[in-house]
């Protein structure tokens, strides 16, 4: 969620494209070697579920419900399962369409959705980013430094 608010729209990009070519491809793959229609909305649903999960573990660590945002993959895995069946198990059909639907609905969906986060920057000035440890922190390069020395 700070992430989305931090960085928006690259993450929100970044994210669309990832998040949509893993419902693709995983489902696709799944498709394909099954032969059983409905399995990407099947993909899907676990997909959501885990989020859910993982939702209600930072709202347990007492971050606000809005904290985690959940993406929307059942509408575009429900097309994706349509095409496949619609285009009577032709995997490249299956694949360049419903990837392509995939693709262009599934940004729209979580552009809904995160919309409906209610006061982004609020929570992301009162829930910072937590500094780098000590570790992890830059140190800057000694490059030149005795160029000049006698």
């Amino acid at each position: 969620y700070i992430f989305y608010t931090d960085w928006m729209w690259t993450s929100f990009v970044v994210f669309s494209v990832s998040q949509s070519t893993m419902l693709a491809v995983g489902a696709i793959y799944y498709m394909l070697f099954t032969g059983v229609p409905g399995t990407a909305t099947y993909y899907a649903t676990i997909m959501t579920i885990y989020t859910w999960v993982a939702k209600g573990a930072w709202f347990a660590l007492g971050y606000p419900y809005d904290f985690v945002v959940v993406p929307v993959w059942i509408p575009s895995a429900m097309l994706l399962d349509l095409t496949y069946w619609a285009t009577r198990r032709n995997k490249h059909a299956a694949i360049i369409i419903g990837g392509t639907l995939v693709g262009l609905s599934f940004p729209l969906f979580n552009m809904v959705n995160l919309l409906l986060v209610r006061d982004p920057l609020g929570v992301a000035f009162k829930y910072p980013r937590p500094t780098l440890p000590a570790y992890m922190t830059p140190i800057e390069p000694q490059v030149g430094k005795f160029y000049n020395s006698p």
